[in-house]
């Protein structure tokens, strides 16, 4: 149990103004995933539910090329636990930060509402937070990915396909924004990415590769990268 008893001085309008810009960052980029979704031949209706129960936009990426491709479940799940393995660190991270007020209930509510962006609002607060807050933080952003996916998946039934097939790298080019700042500063970040790119490519285009189905070469481009920039590029660690 967290040792702090003062409650946390942060309001549920505090989390409602720390989330608008992630919500609406949310609203944008979402869309893009909705038209994906849909031209890989899910119908609307399960674009949002995925939108509204994952709440992850690589993992939710990772899983239409799965189920548009005919994977397996095993190679579905196996897929997620790589991909979203992350929000349970980060989970264990901001257990650290709440108040006493998280009942268990609330603490397993948080932890479907951590997102990249969430945590790092959360987690930069100088005070504890309580769970009015996170809710106020979280509901902005699950309304606008929710929101931008509907939008995108319903307009993906009714433009054309060359306009369709361009607003679908919106997602993409948000990856993109999030992986280039920290490649630009460490190394090992940009060999992660330099060494799943040219693993990508060469199974998309050696034949001898093909035999791999996408959720398996998702899976073996991320730990593969992963493990080769832990060791050529390990985290310093200071003694003290």
């Amino acid at each position: 149990m967290n040792p702090v008893t003062e409650p946390s001085p942060y309001r549920w309008q505090d989390g409602l103004r720390d989330g608008l810009p992630i919500g609406l960052g949310y609203l944008s980029v979402s869309f893009g995933f909705g038209i994906s979704a849909v031209s890989l031949g899910l119908p609307a209706i399960s674009a949002i539910l995925t939108s509204l129960t994952n709440l992850t936009s690589a993992g939710q990426m990772a899983g239409i090329a799965i189920i548009a491709s005919g994977g397996s479940l095993m190679e579905m799940a196996a897929a997620q636990f790589v991909i979203n393995l992350r929000y349970a660190l980060m989970s264990f991270s901001l257990t650290q930060k709440v108040d006493d007020s998280f009942t268990l209930l609330q603490r397993m509510i948080l932890s479907f509402l951590i997102t990249d962006e969430i945590f790092a609002v959360s987690s930069t607060k100088e005070k504890q937070i309580g769970a009015r807050y996170f809710y106020g933080l979280g509901l902005l952003p699950i309304l606008g990915w929710v929101l931008g996916t509907a939008l995108g998946a319903f307009a993906g039934m009714v433009l054309p396909q060359d306009l369709t097939a361009a607003l679908g790298i919106m997602i993409y080019g948000m990856f993109l924004a999030i992986l280039i700042p920290p490649a630009k500063k460490e190394r090992g970040v940009l060999a992660a990415v330099v060494i799943s790119a040219a693993m990508s490519c060469c199974i998309r285009y050696i034949g001898a590769l093909s035999f791999l189905s996408s959720g398996f070469s998702i899976i073996l481009c991320a730990v593969t990268a992963s493990a080769a920039a832990a060791l050529l590029r390990p985290v310093e660690v200071d003694d003290e």
